[in-house]
C-alpha cells in the first residue's frame, strides 16, 4: 500500500511544479501573522485530500475548496479497501481505500452523504452559500469497461444529495457550483470517442440547473469540459476545435486535435483562441468574466500565461525566460502564476498587476517557487522549493503578503506529526488557508490554518520560526529572487511543461491514468 502512496507523492511533486508561482521581494519588515493549525484527519484510513491536491481530481486550477465563511470540503480515506481495486482511481485515493466526502465548519466535521448504492464519493467545490459539487460512485459497473465503476456528478445542499445524471454515457463529474445553484462539469454521452480511450465515449461540458442537465456544445470537435462557473453564470472550460489530430505534440498531448479555452455566456460558446499554438487551457475565472491560463505559442515549442477579457487574449509574458503559466485571478484582475527567469534557470512565483509582472522570490535556501491562489486582499499562497530537487518533503507552503513571504511551517507546533509540508492550495478573503501536507510516514492529510489571537491555545506567531527551522536556523521570510541561482535543468522544465495539461486528463485530451 505504501508504495502507491509514494508514487502519489512523486506525482504531486511533479504536478505542483506544473503550477505557476508569484512573489514580491524586498521588504521583510512589519508583517507578522498568527495562525493555528487544524488537522482534518481521516475516516480511519491513511490520508485525506482536497481537490487539486493530488493532481487527479481537478482539471484546471485550484478549486474553491474553502469558502469565505471558513467552510472547507474534501474527502477522507476509510479503512476499507475499494472492491474495484486496482481500478479505483475515481475514489482519488492512491492506496485504493474507499473515501468519503466531508465538510468542516466552525470546528464541526460532517460526513457528507453518499448516493444509494455508492461506496465512495468526494467533494471538490463549495460556494459561498454552502452548495457543494462533487462526484460519487453509483454502485454500477461500466458495461463498456468491465471491472470499472460508474460514477455520477452530485450536488449537496443543506445535507441532501442530488445525483445530476449524464448525457447518455456512464460517467459525469461536477466541478464547480455558484450561489445560484448552477453546476458545471463534464458528462459522457453515448457516442464512441477515439480521442478518449479511458472513458470510451465523448466527454461534453454541461450546465445543470433547475433539475436539468444541458449539453453546452463544443467549438467544433467532439469533446468539451466545463471547469468554472462564476456568480454571473459565465462558464469557462476548454474544447476540441475539430476532429483532425495534430501531427506533433503540444501541452494537450500527442496526436490529438487542437484544443482552445472557451467562455460560455448567453447561450453561446465563445472561442478564446490561443497565443498561436494548438493548445490553450484555462486555469481560473473571476466574476468579471476574466479568464487566465496557459497557451502554447506558435510551433508549440513553449507556453506562456494569458489573460482573456472582452474579446482579447493578452500574453502576460515571463520573468525573462521562455515559459510561464497563469494560475489564479481575483476580482480586481490581479493574476498569479509561475514563470521562468533569464536562461530558464528557475521557475518563480509572480504577481501580475496593472500590466507589470513582479517576481515574488523564494523562501531562504530555495531557488524555485510557485503561487496557486490570490484572494481579494492580495494575499497569495503557494510553495517554495529547491530547483534541483523538486519533490516532497522539499516543498514549503508559503503565504505572501505586502512583500513578505512567510513559511507556513512557522505555524506548526514543535514536535507536531505534521512537520513536513505539502502545499498551501487556497486562501479565502478572511485569510484562512487550506492545503494538503505530507506526514513523516508518507500519508497525506488535509489541513486548515486559521487566523488567531496571540495567547489563544495553539496559536503561533510567524516570528517564532518553523518546526524545521528550530534546528536548521533558516529564516521563514522571503529572499530576493535575483540572488537565487536556479538549477532547473532543460529536462526538468520539459517534463513540467508536458505535465501541465495532465491535470486535464480527468476526461478527454488522451485521458490516461497516472
Amino acid at each position: 500500500m505504501k508504495s502507491r502512496t509514494a508514487r502519489c507523492i512523486r506525482t504531486i511533486a511533479l504536478l505542483a511544479l506544473m503550477m505557476p508561482v508569484q512573489l514580491l521581494t524586498q521588504n521583510t519588515q512589519g508583517v507578522h501573522h498568527h495562525y493555528k493549525l487544524v488537522d482534518l484527519g481521516t475516516f480511519g484510513g491513511p490520508s485525506s485530500y482536497l481537490a487539486g491536491s493530488n493532481g487527479v481530481t481537478s482539471p484546471g486550477a485550484v478549486n474553491q475548496v474553502l469558502n469565505n465563511h471558513g467552510t472547507v470540503v474534501g474527502w477522507r480515506d476509510t479503512s476499507t479497501i475499494d472492491p474495484f481495486d486496482p481500478n479505483c482511481f475515481m475514489n482519488f485515493s492512491p492506496d485504493c481505500f474507499l473515501a468519503l466526502p466531508f465538510q468542516w465548519e466552525k470546528g464541526v466535521l460532517t460526513d457528507l452523504r453518499v448516493p444509494p448504492g455508492g461506496d465512495a464519493s468526494n467533494a471538490v467545490w463549495i460556494s459561498d452559500n454552502g452548495l457543494i459539487a462533487g462526484v460519487s460512485e453509483n454502485g454500477f459497473v461500466d458495461p463498456l469497461r468491465p471491472g470499472f465503476p460508474e460514477f455520477r456528478a452530485v450536488l449537496w445542499e443543506r445535507g441532501e444529495i442530488t445525483e445530476l445524471g449524464t448525457l447518455g454515457g456512464n460517467y459525469s463529474s461536477a466541478l464547480s457550483v455558484n450561489k445560484r445553484g448552477q453546476v458545471v462539469g463534464v458528462a459522457m454521452n453515448a457516442i464512441l470517442d477515439p480521442f478518449d480511450p479511458l472513458f470510451a465515449t465523448q466527454p461534453r461540458a454541461f450546465l445543470w440547473q433547475d433539475g436539468a442537465m444541458q449539453d453546452l456544445g463544443t467549438l467544433g470537435g467532439p469533446e468539451a469540459t466545463a471547469l468554472f462557473v462564476n456568480e454571473r453564470g459565465q462558464i469557462a472550460g476548454f474544447s476540441l476545435t475539430n476532429s483532425t489530430p495534430n501531427s506533433g505534440a503540444d501541452i494537450c498531448g500527442t496526436g490529438v486535435p487542437t484544443a482552445d479555452p472557451f467562455l460560455w455566456e448567453d447561450g453561446r460558446m465563445i472561442d478564446l483562441g490561443t497565443l498561436g499554438g494548438t493548445c490553450g487551457l484555462p486555469f481560473s475565472l473571476n466574476n468579471r468574466g476574466q479568464v487566465v491560463g496557459l497557451s502554447d505559442l506558435a510551433q508549440d515549442s513553449t507556453s506562456h500565461p494569458f489573460l482573456w477579457y472582452r474579446g482579447t487574449m493578452k500574453d502576460l509574458g515571463t520573468l525573462g525566460g521562455s515559459f510561464g503559466i497563469a494560475q489564479g485571478i481575483n476580482d480586481a484582475g490581479e493574476v498569479v502564476g509561475g514563470a521562468t527567469n533569464k536562461s530558464d534557470q528557475a521557475l518563480l512565483a509572480f504577481l501580475w498587476k496593472d500590466g507589470v509582472m513582479t517576481n515574488l522570490g523564494t523562501l531562504k535556501g530555495d531557488d524555485c517557487s510557485q503561487a496557486f491562489h490570490i484572494n481579494s486582499k492580495s494575499q497569495i499562497v503557494g510553495i517554495s522549493f529547491p530547483c534541483a530537487n523538486p519533490v516532497f518533503p522539499n516543498f514549503h507552503g508559503f503565504l505572501w503578503e505586502s512583500g513578505v513571504m512567510t513559511d507556513l511551517n512557522a505555524f506548526v507546533p514543535p514536535g507536531s506529526s505534521l512537520a513536513t509540508w505539502g502545499d498551501g492550495d487556497f486562501i479565502n478573503d478572511r485569510g484562512d488557508i487550506a492545503g494538503v501536507r505530507v506526514l513523516p510516514d508518507g500519508d497525506l492529510h488535509a489541513f486548515l490554518l486559521l487566523p488567531c489571537e496571540e495567547g489563544e491555545e495553539g496559536c503561533r506567531d510567524s516570528t517564532e520560526g518553523t518546526a524545521a527551522d528550530t534546528e536548521s536556523g533558516s529564516a521563514a521570510h522571503t529572499q530576493p529572487a535575483e540572488t537565487s541561482q536556479g538549477r532547473l535543468t532543460p529536462e526538468t522544465l520539459a517534463a513540467l511543461r508536458a505535465r501541465f495539461a495532465r491535470r486535464y486528463h480527468f476526461f478527454g485530451l488522451g485521458a490516461t491514468r497516472d
